[in-house]
């Protein structure tokens, strides 16, 4: 990915703007094709972002059993 990837906010936010251009028919049928292509990567992003959470959140509670009372 690029230098300048954007949080897992900026990217919900960015995927949500997208989908408002696509539900108010404000989407250039120039542009439809990276609209969507961005949308693609920035799903991906996130998907990649949550994964790892759920790996380190997994450790953390593996590794601290006995504080979880």
């Amino acid at each position: 990915m690029e230098k300048n990837t954007p949080g897992y906010a900026e990217a919900i936010a960015e995927i949500e703007q997208i989908l408002e251009s696509f539900n108010s028919e404000q989407v250039d049928i120039d542009s439809l094709a990276a609209q969507v292509k961005r949308a693609t990567e920035l799903i991906a992003m996130c998907r990649e972002k949550l994964r790892k959470a759920e790996e380190e959140v997994a450790t953390v509670l593996r590794e601290e059993p006995g504080e979880m009372a």
